[in-house]
């Protein structure tokens, strides 16, 4: 995962599955108290409906690994060659139909026993243990610790987004988003990269999170490394930023703008011009 030994990945794995834990019935909850189903949320053109039913095939997803619950994934990748972006918008919007309305009228029972399920057939097996993410790529597969950051940052990005449909709170708490950054990022940018962008581009960030993780981004001629806790090096532009913020960031939940405003994110370095060029590098399908 691109780890250079200044943590404990397997006491960091166990932390982030106990967060996964806790966070899924505080998102069943959440989509108990939401009134109306049919309400736009925060994604654009879906209902709280529509993200409660995503969440439960994300979890199913990523599950498919180890309980074979499901594989007929042509049914739901698109043909020919396409970015990433594209993939994985396009079996965002087939795996909506995997979720039938007998389901999503128990949405909140199916988010708990699904989520469950994951950790259940996790238990016990170490961080890097293959898991398979055809919807990244033909035959990717990722660490089961970049699975389970992802399945963290699923659950609090959609609780936010269905929390702002249904006028309702939720937060993200900076452990958690620490948890999502170290587990995740380090696997996940590098395919997240915007190819056409980054192409030409040779710029190295390094991007403090508060509390941890330390990431060295690197973005060279149209490919992006993400390496945690990288031995020194010179780094054109430092930015030092809280968790909770840097992760709304990444996904497109908060504007730049903002959390410079608020201080939240703060450039420094040789060149902290180049802060707000590192989240134009990567898309977020």
């Amino acid at each position: 995962m691109g780890t250079a030994g200044r943590f404990d990945a397997g006491a960091e794995h166990e932390r982030a599955r106990a967060a996964l834990r806790a966070a899924v019935p505080r998102l069943a909850g959440l989509l108990r108290d939401a009134a109306d189903p049919g309400a736009p949320s925060g994604v654009p053109q879906w209902t709280v409906g529509d993200v409660g039913a995503h969440v439960c095939a994300v979890y199913v997803a990523y599950s498919s690994t180890f309980t074979r619950e499901f594989q007929d994934w042509d049914s739901v990748l698109p043909e020919g060659d396409v970015t990433f972006a594209e993939r994985v918008g396009s079996v965002n919007a087939k795996a909506l139909g995997l979720i039938g309305e007998e389901a999503r009228a128990r949405l909140d029972a199916l988010v708990v026993e699904r989520g469950e399920t994951f950790l259940r057939v996790t238990e016990g097996l170490a961080p890097d243990v293959p898991v398979a993410t055809p919807w990244y790529g033909p035959g990717v597969t990722i660490p089961l610790a970049a699975a389970t950051g992802m399945m963290l940052s699923e659950t609090l990005l959609h609780g936010l987004d269905i929390a702002r449909g249904a006028r309702l709170p939720w937060a993200i708490a900076p452990d958690d988003a620490r948890l999502v950054l170290g587990q995740s990022m380090p696997t996940m940018m590098p395919f997240a990269v915007d190819a056409a962008r980054a192409r030409g581009v040779r710029i190295a960030f390094d991007l403090a999170v508060e509390g941890g993780p330390q990431l060295a981004v690197v973005v060279e001629d149209g490919v992006a490394t993400v390496t945690r806790d990288a031995p020194p090096r010179a780094y054109d532009c430092r930015v030092t930023t809280d968790p909770t913020t840097f992760l709304l960031i990444a996904f497109r939940r908060m504007p730049l703008w903002k959390a410079v405003v608020r201080g939240a994110m703060r450039p420094g370095g040789r060149r902290p011009w180049l802060a707000p060029r590192l989240s134009g590098f990567f898309v977020n399908p």
